[in-house]
Formats: structure tokens, C-alpha cells, sequence
């Protein structure tokens, strides 16, 4: 089938997993991303060798973009996170959304899509939520689909997260969602996770017994057992009201830091490598920017945590493809 063109506007781009998941889908993407992390820029232009860098989001104009067909947006999540302070949209970094609201109205793209975390629908008993659907609704002539999904049923990584689409257009009558479970290639996609070399050892909260790895968690027994192949959430180790720390087969929700490890043999922390695979990124996609060279581990945990799973992202746009075109 011939791929379909589209002028793509990433916003809040990371390392470009909404890029990368509309190419999989079978789009052939013209990007102009907005990005202001100096290293996340670097590995999307090494990876996009013709992308467009257009600075931050706040200076980008309608008018001086080429006509768009659609506008991406994961935008900062931190205040509609479960493990933020909840502040809603009435803090400044949740409120770059209206940026990205704003760039709708200018552009008209065919469609827009938006990522972000479960917690949005929670945020300020719910308000928040419903705000950005009106302020979406008040653009005017866009049909609104929601659907909170999870990067498990693509890949071995627990990551539950909002998925809103809106398009206009005669389509084919069809709906982008539900989107069901996935699970074919998951067990490869586990056998990838775990071939890396084990490279650290005991943390706090995390006992052996035999064969069974006891972890300090908010239970009625005070922790749950974990064994050979099981992932361990090791973020605030001392903390006494955190439980569901061990994840059967699936690694937990990966976050900036990576507090996240693998049972082998050992406790040990998850590799850039298979942070990338649980995000479906191509081995080493953050190992390089094009101007400044090796990137270090640190950097490279932190933007595969901020990044959206570019398996999911394949899944909308192949749903896209089907309903508006």
C-alpha cells in the first residue's frame, strides 16, 4: 500500500515516539518537532536526519508552518501525575497544554493526538479533564475519542496511559477506538529485555530468601515475593505506604530515573537498552545525538521514561488510517 504523506507537528517531541510509531503505521511523516531538552533535540535530529527543529512550543506560529495534517502532544505530566501533588492545570507546566490547543486552532490539522497520564482523568476531581475537553470542543468541527491504554499489552512494561484523538473529515464512518489487548511478540520482546549483563547489586528493602526475593511493601505481610525473571520497583525504598513494587513478567511503569530492575540471579538495574525495547525504540536510539556525540546513561533513562511507547502509537495511527482515511 502506498504511504500516506503527512507535514507532522510533534510537540513536547522527546526522542520522537510518536514519529517513529506514525512511520510503523505506514505514514511517511515530514516532521517539524518543538522539543526544549537539549538532548532529546539531539537524538531526534540523529535519528530524523530531515526534521525540522522550530524551537519551543510558546514561539511556534500557525502561520509560519507549512500546512499540517496533524499535531502530536505528550504534554509535562508532572501535575496530572498519581505521584505529583495534583496541582491540575492551574501550574504552568501542565498549562503548555494550551500551547498545543492553540496550535490546533491555528492549523486544522486533519487530526491531533494527545498522550497523558492516567491521573489526568482524576486531577481536581475530574475538572481538568473535562476542561481540555471543552477547550478541544471549543476549536470546533473535531470528532473527540478517548481510551486509556496500556503499553503491556504491546510489550512487557506496565505504563497506563490516556490516549485522546480528534479529527475531522468524512472518514469512513468508523470509530479510532477501543483499541483490544495485543499480545502477540511479547515473549520475545521479554527475551530481548533480559539478555543484557547484569551490572549492579543488593538495594535496600530487598531481602533473599532461598530462592524467593522478599520486597518491602505496604502489604498485610509487610512485602511481596518476587523470583527469577520478576521486575522490582526500587523507587523510595524506606517508604511504608508503597506496594505493588513487583511486576510478574512485566517491568513497572518506566519513570526519569530508571528505578526500575530485573530479577537475575541478582537485583539488578534495567539497561538504557532495554529501557529503549520496553519503549520499542531500536537498540541504542538515545546512545547518540548529531551534534554532541555519546549521551550519557543518565540522559538516556530519563528520555526513554518521558517517552510515549511507540508500539501503542502504531496501534492509533493504524486505527487512524482505517477511520479518517
Amino acid at each position: 500500500m502506498e504511504k500516506i504523506k503527512i507535514n507532522h507537528l510533534d510537540l513536547f517531541s522527546g526522542i520522537g515516539g510518536f514519529h517513529l510509531g506514525f512511520e510503523k503505521a505506514g505514514f511517511e511523516v515530514n516532521s517539524y518537532f518543538s522539543e526544549v531538552d537539549k538532548y532529546a533535540i539531539d537524538v531526534y535530529k540523529n535519528n530524523f536526519k530531515n526534521s525540522n527543529y522550530v524551537g519551543s512550543v510558546t514561539d511556534v506560529r500557525g502561520t509560519e508552518l507549512p500546512k499540517i495534517d496533524v499535531i502530536t502532544f505528550g504534554s509535562p505530566c508532572q501535575d496530572f501525575s498519581l505521584a505529583g501533588k495534583r496541582k491540575g492545570m492551574g501550574v504552568n507546566r501542565s498549562s503548555l497544554i494550551t500551547e498545543a490547543i492553540r496550535l490546533i486552532d491555528e492549523c486544522r490539522p486533519r487530526f491531533f493526538v494527545w498522550e497523558n497520564v492516567k491521573g489526568t482523568f482524576s486531577s481536581n476531581n475530574g475538572e481538568d479533564f473535562w476542561a481540555i475537553i471543552q477547550a478541544f470542543a471549543n476549536i470546533g468541527g473535531y470528532r473527540l475519542e478517548w481510551q486509556l491504554l496500556n503499553t503491556k499489552w504491546f510489550l512487557p512494561q506496565n505504563r497506563e496511559r490516556i490516549y485522546l484523538v480528534g479529527y475531522i473529515g468524512n472518514g469512513s464512518g468508523g470509530q479510532v477506538f477501543p483499541i483490544g489487548k495485543i499480545n502477540s511478540g511479547n515473549n520475545e520482546k521479554t527475551d530481548k529485555l533480559t539478555s543484557a549483563c547484569i551490572t549492579t547489586s543488593y538495594h535496600k528493602g530487598v531481602n533473599f530468601d532461598n530462592q524467593l526475593i522478599k520486597v518491602n511493601s505496604a502489604t498485610k505481610r509487610g512485602y511481596e515475593l518476587a523470583t527469577e525473571g520478576d521486575s522490582v520497583n526500587l523507587a523510595v525504598p524506606t517508604s511504608k505506604t508503597r506496594r505493588g513494587r513487583v511486576g510478574k513478567d512485566v517491568a513497572q511503569t518506566l519513570d526519569t530515573h530508571c528505578n526500575q530492575a530485573v530479577i537475575q540471579n541478582k537485583i539488578r538495574r534495567l539497561t538504557p537498552v532495554e529501557c529503549e525495547r520496553l519503549q520499542g525504540f531500536p537498540d541504542n536510539w538515545t546512545k547518540y545525538g548529531k551534534e554532541i556525540g555519546d549521551i550519557s546513561d543518565t540522559q538516556r533513562y530519563k528520555m526513554c521514561g518521558n517517552a510515549v511507547t511507540v508500539d501503542v502509537v502504531e496501534a492509533v495511527a493504524k486505527n487512524i488510517i482505517k477511520t479518517i482515511y
